[in-house]
């Protein structure tokens, strides 16, 4: 375990932030623009986000990098733009964070299927290698590689992470299956940390996919396989849309209440994903703080 890891679980459970995507979206960003290009164009409304998880109490916060990488960003014609907006991104972050909080910057799917082969091995290495590489050079304390649903891209990329010298967390989508505890290409918990383990990540987990409720279970199931810390970031709820409108039903306080189920069942990390906002990091502060 890096020793950073190992510092920040040692007063217990770690509290993260919230949903980014969300967020600036409710900032106005468009289906046109990519999410990450918002590093450059609009910084100041970037950073709005980033605060308001630093002020809610959030000990670690992401940066807006999810998708800056080669091939995602090529759907925007930015592919040239990698290593800039991966930069500004964890620069966004880090004034926000201050002494607060430290930054650990995010690293999403390539978009591309290796089951299809849309995409090589090779390809996948190479991409992820050149974003995390401009992601330590800006400074980032750790890498999360998130929202991950084929076992083997996460894998492509912790490796390409760990590369770096900096602590790596990895996080896989549950949400397929009658018990919404297997990915989408079908791996179980168990399976998951088995690879990731030997792929040498620091911190392991879930995110995205579904409420809650459901990251009680999978948590369970992935500590009893492993004493790596575990890493859980669940959505307010499933999305809905009710009159053109994407809308998230679970409350901050809602959320909150399962948050002592979560700890208990060993998660070591704790934050919110799709549908949240700093509300929601508050309410789980004061679980955290009451437990």
């Amino acid at each position: 375990m890096h020793d950073l890891v190992a510092r920040l679980i040692n007063n217990g459970p770690v509290l993260t932030d919230g949903s980014w995507g969300t967020q600036i979206i409710k900032r106005g960003l468009t289906q046109s623009e990519s999410p990450d290009s918002w590093n450059l164009t609009h910084p100041d409304k970037v950073q709005e986000v980033a605060q308001e998880y630093v002020d809610a109490g959030s000990r670690v916060i992401l940066t807006n990098t999810f998708g800056a990488n080669r091939f995602v960003l090529s759907k925007f014609g930015l592919a040239d733009k990698v290593a800039e907006i991966n930069i500004a991104g964890v620069e966004i972050s880090r004034r926000a964070a201050g002494s607060q909080a430290y930054v650990f910057a995010s690293i999403g799917p390539s978009g591309k299927l290796l089951a299809t082969k849309e995409v090589t091995e090779t390809d996948l290495e190479q991409a992820f290698d050149e974003q995390a590489q401009a992601i330590a050079r800006a400074g980032a304390d750790a890498i999360v590689v998130e929202t991950m649903m084929d076992l083997t891209e996460a894998r492509i990329a912790a490796t390409a992470a760990k590369r770096t010298g900096l602590p790596v967390v990895v996080c896989m989508v549950f949400s397929a299956g009658k018990a919404k505890d297997r990915t989408m290409m079908g791996n179980t918990p168990e399976q998951v940390v088995d690879v990731l383990r030997q792929a040498g990540v620091d911190v392991l987990g879930a995110n995205c996919g579904q409420g809650i409720e459901g990251f009680i279970p999978i948590c369970s199931r992935m500590r009893a396989s492993t004493d790596l810390p575990l890493w859980m970031k669940a959505n307010a709820g499933l999305p809905e849309r009710i009159d053109g409108q994407v809308v998230y039903r679970t409350t901050a306080v809602n959320f909150a209440q399962f948050v002592p189920q979560l700890v208990h069942a060993g998660a070591n990390f704790i934050g919110s994903c799709c549908g949240s906002d700093s509300s929601f990091i508050s309410a789980i502060k004061k679980t955290l703080k009451d437990l």
